[in-house]
């Protein structure tokens, strides 16, 4: 696995952070504009509208992760 280096929360303005408690989409603090457009892409997908409840949304994005042997 690739060493990422990232900018932590502390780091960032308040108005730049966004809630990622595990982390995961940390790694985009570098540039925080693109993670901002992340975690709103993820909030859309995640909590928006849609045909699948979010346990079900949840349930396949963990398979898919288990599938991609991804660490988290």
């Amino acid at each position: 696995m690739a060493y990422i280096a990232y900018v932590s929360a502390g780091q960032l303005p308040a108005s730049e952070r966004v809630p990622d408690a595990d982390h995961i989409i940390q790694v985009h603090a570098v540039h925080p504009v693109v993670m901002r457009r992340h975690w709103e892409l993820y909030r859309e997908l995640m909590h928006g509208p849609g045909p699948l409840l979010r346990r079900e949304r949840e349930l396949m994005a963990v398979r898919v992760s288990g599938l991609n042997d991804c660490p988290y």
